[in-house]
């Protein structure tokens, strides 16, 4: 941590748990996870490694699978009344969500409990980026990060909802918690990603005859990811202090338009509305570039067990095609590096 602090890096601690269908754990297993991720907040806190600290989570580490599925089929069609019964669990309230059995409605009330636990430890501490997943659970995950956003997003944006911009809808989610954001008053933090579930969403949908979600080309979703980076930075130049961004992504293309388009617009750097982001280890060509430029730059370093940080890892390197072409680049940039030292070392020059 302390050697990507001296690089100008900042890390940013990802718990890495998360769940699928079939594979829920339990209320003591999610309470153990809730203290993870506190001692994340605490960890990123109380160290010196970084101005700004960011952490990583994933909800259905705190909430079942299954009951974000079902729930995910009552809010298709969101109704205002649904953000303040998420609101009133998140204060701890007794909530009767419709649709839900007793029981159900006693988990989830326990799941925003622990929520709502993580986040006051990180309000004015660390601020928490929480992690989109699979497109049968996502609307109930924006539905809890966006009551999230409402409490603890009034004065500051610690709470950040991620963005998927290799599906289709990417584009309409953004502009839908834009406008309930104008219209309930709090503040908004975007994490931009291309995504990680590509290969399980379009077996989902073949295996239920549904369309693919999922962008027809790769050129399709960078100009997803471009477009609706360029509408976040015109809303940061207008009110930096209401919109944050990180632009999360391996893709230089998409790190060389966002600086351009930063520049174009006089954004300060410095601000604090705008941040990059990468897994360590991966471009960190990049990652140095961008930093001795000025950039605040995160590095994410998944924290947690082998057994929970093997899979997380496996589902970040296919997030993006071209990560492998740039951990290629980075060889070749190396070896290139290897050949001038050695030269220079034998008497032949520099260059």
């Amino acid at each position: 941590m302390e050697k990507m602090a001296d690089l100008g890096l900042r890390p940013m601690l990802a718990v890495p748990i998360e769940e699928d269908l079939g594979e829920s754990t339990g209320e003591k297993r999610y309470e153990e996870n809730m203290a993870s991720m506190l001692e994340c907040v605490r960890m990123s806190h109380s160290n010196a490694w970084t101005t700004d600290p960011m952490m990583q989570l994933k909800i259905t580490a705190l909430l079942s699978p299954e009951l974000c599925v079902k729930l995910t089929e009552l809010v298709k069609h969101q109704k205002p009344g649904d953000l303040e019964l998420m609101l009133r669990g998140l204060n701890g309230e007794p909530i009767r969500f419709p649709g839900l059995d007793e029981r159900e409605n006693a988990h989830l009330l326990c799941g925003l409990k622990r929520l709502n636990t993580i986040a006051e430890a990180s309000v004015n501490k660390v601020r928490v980026l929480v992690d989109a997943e699979y497109t049968y659970m996502n609307p109930t995950l924006s539905l809890v990060t966006m009551a999230m956003m409402k409490k603890f997003n009034q004065d500051g944006v610690w709470i950040w909802n991620t963005y998927q911009c290799y599906l289709k809808e990417s584009r309409g989610l953004l502009q839908e918690v834009l406008a309930v954001s104008s219209r309930e008053g709090f503040r908004v933090g975007v994490k931009l990603v291309r995504g990680a579930y590509m290969d399980k969403e379009r077996k989902q949908a073949e295996l239920k005859n549904h369309p693919d979600p999922v962008h027809s080309s790769w050129e399709n979703t960078n100009l997803s990811y471009n477009g609706a980076m360029e509408l976040l930075l015109d809303l940061i130049s207008q009110n930096p202090q209401r919109y944050c961004i990180i632009i999360a992504t391996h893709n230089e293309e998409s790190v060389r338009r966002t600086v351009q388009r930063i520049e174009e617009l006089g954004i300060d750097k410095n601000g604090g509305s705008i941040c990059f982001g990468q897994l360590l280890g991966m471009c960190d060509h990049v990652s140095l570039t961008l930093a001795e430029q000025g950039y605040a730059v995160y590095k994410s370093v998944p924290y947690g067990s082998l057994e929970d940080t093997v899979p997380y890892l496996v589902r970040r390197a296919q997030e993006n095609r071209t990560v492998l072409k740039g951990i290629r680049k980075e060889r070749d940039l190396l070896q290139l590096e290897l050949r001038r030292r050695v030269r220079r070392a034998l008497g032949g020059g520099g260059r």
